[in-house]
């Protein structure tokens, strides 16, 4: 009897706790605003990603913080995430979506500049899982991957630590391309407009949910070709596209394919900063999850093109996680697989004849 008593105590005391644990989340947002890092210059679908969650994300926030979008590019996506780590308060006034290269980075230690620790972060969800696209301009004589390993084909990228640099330079080293990677432009729209202007021939890499929010006509149009797909398996609307996973390689170099296509999966993930009491975690969490039921919400994301694939922050957290503890072979030879070789980058594009 005296065991029964302490659960069904212990029970009502847990019931108990809930409401006051919701009313101190709402005590502490009441009157505050949510700063929401974007790791990129406005425009793209990072930018357009979080100015969509913001309009509607605070409202299901206990208290209704007001949540304000604060662009902050820099380093492919390094400044913003060591921002988050080591500058932020670490109370759940600040969130972002964090560059989906990072957890490679991190994992092979590829840029000195990156000081945050991911596995501190507190993961509220990953908004979107698509494949990765490596994509050139129509008028491009480069028109399948095939054709990559035979010109040289001028691609532009942001900077060390971002997906749009990885990716060539993974395909350069394993599948035996020729993409000549040209660093320095401060987002993807930046690509997207030397593209336009015949400044390069390509973009690094893009998610197909990021083209079809950013840009919904590129594709279905055939102004950008794409020439390969990073992920576990294809994208419904591209099945002539070659997925990664399909490539032709020797055997050992199987798992670098792997890892590839298990990186994709990190997609757009969103995180508050690392130390954030466990209860406003808990409620970010909710107040994700909530949002992707709202139906305004709903509503804005059709209008505006933008797909939303969810995973939750614990499974965002495992993926991440089993990237950064992969086992030390695969991080040794994926280290190199990721570094641009010598001769193929370029800090500017060249100037047009």
């Amino acid at each position: 009897m005296t065991r029964l008593f302490g659960i069904a105590l212990g029970g009502m005391l847990l019931l108990a706790a809930a409401p006051a644990l919701a009313d101190s989340v709402s005590d502490f947002y009441q009157g505050k605003q949510i700063r929401f890092v974007i790791r990129t210059p406005p425009g793209g679908d990072y930018d357009e990603y979080t100015r969509l969650f913001a309009r509607f994300m605070g409202k299901h926030i206990p208290g209704n913080p007001a949540m304000i979008p604060v662009n902050m590019p820099g380093g492919g996506g390094i400044t913003a995430a060591n921002y988050m780590a080591q500058i932020a308060p670490r109370d759940g006034t600040v969130i972002g979506i964090v560059s989906q290269g990072l957890a490679a980075d991190q994992a092979l230690g590829l840029s000195p500049g990156l000081k945050a620790d991911l596995r501190e972060f507190n993961w509220i969800a990953n908004i979107v899982n698509s494949n990765q696209l490596l994509v050139v301009w129509h008028t491009s004589a480069t028109r399948t991957i095939e054709d990559a390993k035979k010109r040289e084909t001028l691609i532009g990228t942001t900077g060390a630590g971002s997906a749009s640099v990885q990716y060539p330079a993974f395909y350069n080293n394993v599948l035996g391309t020729k993409f000549k990677i040209v660093f320095g432009y401060p987002g993807g729209q930046d690509i997207d407009l030397a593209m336009q202007r015949g400044e390069v021939e390509g973009r690094g890499t893009n998610p197909y949910s990021g083209w079809m929010a950013s840009e919904p006509n590129w594709i279905p149009q055939k102004l950008i070709i794409p020439l390969i797909q990073a992920g576990m398996e294809k994208e419904p609307e591209l099945p002539d596209v070659p997925l990664i996973l399909d490539q032709p390689v020797k055997p050992a170099d199987k798992p670098l394919l792997e890892f590839m296509a298990r990186l994709s999966s990190v997609g757009r993930p969103l995180a508050t900063t690392p130390g954030v009491p466990a209860e406003r975690v808990a409620a970010l969490r909710a107040a994700f999850a909530a949002t992707l039921k709202d139906p305004d919400f709903i509503a804005a994301a059709a209008r505006e093109h933008m797909t939303i694939r969810p995973m939750t922050g614990e499974k965002l957290a495992e993926v991440i996680t089993s990237m950064l503890n992969a086992p030390a072979d695969v991080r040794d030879r994926m280290k190199v697989a990721l570094q641009p070789k010598a001769g193929s980058t370029l800090d500017t594009a060249p100037a047009k004849p």
